[in-house]
């Protein structure tokens, strides 16, 4: 996949590892403590499962929200694909949103919205965030403006 510009970054298993450790130090340094992680599938999943185990957190929550169709093509407004989280599940928690980039933000905007009202306290965490992002996550592990290939869509699907 060639982005718009050409311009990337390129994260690979190695660096993610780093990547994700680091995301998840600086959650703990901070003093947080969720009493679950919720990851934003498909991408966000991978961050959050690496998070939650750094963290030593079990309750392991998924949101699939469908907004990209690729390489910078996206739907006009993020879309909750089921199944959706019980928000009796979520009740009172204190929740840690993650998610792989934070880029237009609107993913992330949409499942704390999702969120409020329902839990203690939400925070979000994302590996990268970029400049036009509509939220500002409380934990990133890197800024930048280019395009992000990640290690787990780096290659043509399969099937």
């Amino acid at each position: 996949m060639t982005p718009p510009g050409g311009q990337r970054e390129v994260l690979d298993w190695a660096t993610y590892g780093v990547a994700a450790r680091e995301l998840a130090r600086q959650v703990a340094d901070a003093g947080y403590r969720p009493d679950l992680v919720l990851g934003i599938a498909r991408g966000g999943l991978v961050a959050a499962t690496s998070v939650a185990y750094a963290l030593s957190v079990k309750n392991l929550f998924t949101m699939n929200v469908e907004f990209y169709t690729g390489v910078d093509e996206r739907l006009p407004v993020p879309i909750v694909l089921p199944p959706v989280p019980d928000v009796v599940d979520l009740a009172g928690a204190r929740v840690l949103v993650v998610d792989d980039v934070a880029d237009t933000g609107r993913t992330l905007e949409l499942v704390l919205r999702f969120c409020a009202g329902h839990v203690a306290e939400a925070r979000s965490a994302a590996l990268y965030e970029k400049p036009g992002s509509v939220v500002r996550c409380d934990w990133v592990w890197r800024r930048t403006d280019r395009w992000i290939e990640f290690p787990w869509s780096a290659e043509e699907p399969l099937a």
